[in-house]
């Protein structure tokens, strides 16, 4: 006996020199595990089957490990495991490592079974040590229960759908049911299913029993998270038996110590793994449900254990202070009543009204002598000391005599009434009263008895009507500086509203010239006042006042000005800004001129419109073109598509542009697009960008380009003007019907 105790040792002693050795590299795991199992198998002692099933369990659960390696070393293992779980194993130690063991190979096993169909024989193992633990999970001890929670969990999880990454690389996708082959010959889809959903309630019938295990119960929480947050076809049923479940329900008296400290943790659990859901997910369907479990869970108490635990109820004795006999016996007694005196006849002034003492010396003092820091001093420490039940009364006595007196006062005014309504009433004769009418002396013609009877109030009647004076007139300077007075403060508020960025939805309506100005008051609204004021307000006034050689009104240009320079501070964010203001200059522009027009058909003396649109889109063009460079083609390329009517001098200001080489391109694609998108403006700028072809070198390849497409004969004509035609050269088929199409 002592001799195999000793061997014992020695191979205990050898093992773990083995362990060693695999945990400074993991290379030697596969070689290790395979040649230990005849050592640690069913036929062993006791202390290397122990040494053995928990090499295993660290062997498959170890990350070190590649999976590959472990889903090869995996089959050679589970006749081993098999053996031992048919022993009638009592020791705790071995049958959690067993269990864990089976945990960790069943995903392994079953991608094994998946990739190679032939290989029954290992699949009939697995299904054996599964139905082994599942029988026998409900006699093991605790400790073991929970690892096989943590096994239901992995089957559970193995056994229903999941999502497929990529169908490229299925090596690469998770094991679930959904890496399965339609017709594979050991894998039935819908029997694995079945028995998932089976396992599953199995798994949630803790939640559901009249007394639950705080250790089963915080093991198959912990065991949902992974559940919840890859497998979506069971999530929402897992949520909601968890959400049904309150530990406080489940558990019956006496209620001890332990018992309190195992409800809070079963609570505390929930908790957690419901917030790690609403954190992960601030968007779940379920989100409302979760933060009410969330909430009654924090507040959640045992009222039955605080009932056992609590010597004596509180006391339920009166707080007002009409239990005398009961103050008694708790040392304290009631409160006297404060005596208020009544208030002294005719008007009561503030002072009286909140005079409670009769002590005329106290009364008549002057609080205001006194320094105000001195008042503190003095009051904070009163206040903290005042009985709350004097307080009170003395509230209720102030507030009593502010009532009272009240109500005398309405009722001597409604008295007053009657009296005045009793005396006119006397005549038939009731004249409505006029402010206007009180001067005029006509009114009172009707005898001396109704003028006698019709001045009850002589003060209110004699009141004429109050008219202010009227304002001393402006000159046209102060007009002049209160009009731009008002357009900075309306720019002010540009710069404070916040721009309405949000993209227009389906039920939005993109407004025009017909739109309600500073209707919404964001930025664009005060923008669309701004013009308006400046374009329209002043219509038919411009005119007019040449005519009548007087000078014209100078707040729309005021207006015009300021607009000319916020934009130009930043035109790359607001010339939106720009298009909407001259947009509204043509516009006025042409309504003005139709009016013009119809007036000379009539034979009627037309006035003279000034037209603001030319003068100021050039304005804007001279201020920042300038500026821009190549990347700004958006930008201007906007401006001149939105505008609306190109001239002329814009194309002119356009092609200034390519004075600076840099700028040759900006210039072209700009000319490029209205020629493409403005057919009105086509001829124009194929003339400017012609102008620009001749005489800027550094613009031809760009520019010859676009002339090739929209004006062939112009790059033609001047190839023979320059002398670059080839005369010896026979023409190309292509050049000559290109010659003859133009022609």
């Amino acid at each position: 006996m002592a001799q195999s105790t000793d061997e014992a040792a020695s191979q205990l002693n050898q093992l773990n020199n083995a362990r060693n050795l695999v945990l400074a590299d993991a290379a030697f795991y596969p070689q290790i595990a395979t040649s230990i199992l005849p050592i640690v198998g069913a036929n062993s002692r006791f202390e290397l089957r122990r040494w053995g099933a928990e090499f295993l369990a660290e062997t498959f659960s170890s990350p070190i490990l590649p999976a590959p390696q472990k889903e090869q070393l995996a089959p050679n293992v589970l006749q081993s495991i098999q053996e031992i779980l048919i022993l009638p194993e009592t020791d705790t130690a071995v049958l959690q490592s067993l269990v864990q063991t089976a945990a960790s190979l069943y995903p392994l096993i079953f991608r094994h079974v998946v990739n190679h169909p032939e290989d029954g024989k290992t699949w009939e193992t697995m299904n054996a040590i599964k139905q082994d633990i599942l029988r026998r999970m409900d006699s093991f001890p605790a400790s073991a229960k929970v690892c096989c929670v943590k096994f239901l969990q992995r089957v559970v999880q193995v056994q229903t759908p999941g999502l497929i990454s990529d169908p490229r690389r299925p090596e690469q996708n998770e094991t679930s049911l959904a890496i399965v082959p339609r017709g594979h010959s050991l894998l039935s889809i819908p029997q694995l299913e079945a028995e998932s959903s089976g396992l599953l309630d199995r798994l949630l019938g803790v939640f559901q029993e009249d007394i639950s295990d705080p250790l089963l119960v915080n093991a198959t929480l912990n065991c949902l998270a992974p559940l919840i947050r890859t497998r979506q076809s069971i999530a929402s049923k897992i949520i909601n038996v968890v959400l049904e479940f309150y530990p406080a329900k489940h558990v019956r008296p006496p209620f001890t110590p332990t018992v309190r400290i195992s409800v809070k943790s079963m609570e505390r659990t929930a908790r957690a793994l419901i917030i790690n859901l609403v954190k992960k997910n601030p968007n779940h369907p379920m989100l409302g449900k979760m933060q009410v479990y969330i909430e009654r869970l924090i507040q959640s108490k045992l009222e039955v254990v605080d009932d056992a635990s609590r010597k004596r109820g509180l006391s339920t004795e009166p707080t007002d202070g009409l239990d005398s006999a009961k103050r008694a016996r708790i040392d304290d007694a009631t409160p006297p009543l404060l005596k208020v005196p009544p208030l002294p006849p005719g008007p009561t002034s503030y002072d009286q009204l909140f005079t409670l003492t009769q002590d005329v010396g106290l009364s008549s003092f002057d609080v205001k002598q006194l320094p105000p820091d001195l008042i503190l001093k003095i009051a904070v420490p009163l206040l903290a000391q005042v009985n709350p039940a004097m307080l009170t009364q003395a509230i209720e006595a102030v507030r009593g005599r502010y009532q009272t007196i009240t109500k005398d006062q309405n009722l001597k005014r409604q008295q007053q009434q009657q009296q005045a309504l009793a005396a006119d009433g006397d005549d038939d004769y009731e004249p409505e009263y006029s402010p206007m009418d009180v001067a005029e002396n006509d009114s009172y013609e009707a005898g001396d008895d109704v003028a006698q009877i019709a001045d009850p109030e002589p003060d209110l009647v004699s009141l004429g009507p109050f008219v202010l004076p009227p304002p001393p007139p402006l000159d046209e300077e102060e007009a002049g500086e209160i009009g731009r007075g008002a357009v900075a403060r309306v720019f002010s508020m540009i710069n404070v509203a916040e721009a309405d960025t949000a993209a227009p939805t389906g039920k939005q309506q993109q407004l025009g010239f017909s739109r309600l100005a500073a209707s919404t008051f964001d930025r664009d609204a005060w923008v669309v006042l701004l013009t308006r004021l400046a374009t329209r307000a002043p219509a038919g006034l411009e005119g007019s006042a040449e005519a009548g050689q007087g000078k014209p009104t100078t707040i729309s240009d005021s207006i015009r000005q300021t607009l000319y320079r916020y934009i130009l501070e930043d035109f790359r964010a607001r010339v939106t800004i720009g298009i909407s203001w001259l947009n509204e200059e043509w516009y006025n522009d042409r309504i003005q001129m139709k009016a013009v027009a119809s007036q000379r058909d009539e034979n009627e003396e037309g006035s003279i419109v000034p037209i603001h649109y030319d003068i100021w889109v050039l304005r804007l063009l001279d201020g920042f073109i300038p500026y821009l460079d190549s990347r700004d083609i958006k930008v201007l390329v906007r401006f001149l598509s939105e505008i609306p009517e190109v001239t002329v001098a814009i194309t002119q200001r356009v092609a200034s542009l390519a004075r600076d080489p840099e700028r040759v391109n900006l210039c072209v694609q700009a000319l490029m697009y209205l020629i493409m998108f403005r057919p009105p403006a086509r001829e124009m700028c194929l003339n400017t960008l012609e102008d620009v072809y001749q005489t800027y070198e550094e613009s031809r390849p760009a520019a010859g380009k676009v002339l090739a497409k929209w004006r062939p004969q112009a790059k033609q004509d001047e190839s023979v003007a320059n002398g670059v035609a080839e005369s010896t050269s026979t023409p190309q088929p292509e050049a000559t019907a290109a010659t003859t199409a133009s022609e």
